[in-house]
This record gives structure tokens, sequence and C-alpha cells, in this order.
């Protein structure tokens, strides 16, 4: 006999547009968020992202890019 398999459920979701890309929609204005009771400083090619897992930094052109940000993944994360 087959089995019947369902498809398990883990309940979590996302509220970005994608799992592992930085979007547009992710950018806070850095001037309003202190991480460590510090303001935040960023070049002129960086910004300011938040996901539900907190703050990152990375670079404007990775962006809507279509690509995985490796910054969103990594371990450099900012509460």
């Amino acid at each position: 006999m087959a089995r019947n398999r369902t498809r398990h459920q883990t309940g979590s979701s996302i509220t970005t547009p994608t799992w592992f890309g930085s979007h547009a929609s992710m950018v806070v204005d850095h001037s309003e968020v202190q991480i460590g009771g510090r303001d935040v400083t960023l070049s002129e090619d960086q910004v300011l992202c938040q996901d539900d897992n907190g703050y990152y930094i990375t670079e404007k052109k990775k962006l809507d890019s279509g690509l995985a940000d490796p910054n969103r993944y990594s371990s450099r994360r900012y509460k």
C-alpha cells in the first residue's frame, strides 16, 4: 500500500518579500535607530535593513537584485 504523505508545517512564516534577499521595503532610517546605545554610522553605499531576526547592514547594490544577500543570513546581526 502507498503511504499518505502530508507536508510538515513548521509554523514559521516571514513578513518580508523573500527568505534570503534584501529589498528596498526592508530599509530603515539609520539615524532613528540606536544599537547598543550608540548611533549607527554607515558609509554612502551601505543601508540598514530590518527583517524578522533584527537589523543588519548591507550594500545598496544588493537591494532588489534577485540574489541572496550574504549579509542577511550572516551571524553579524544587531538587535
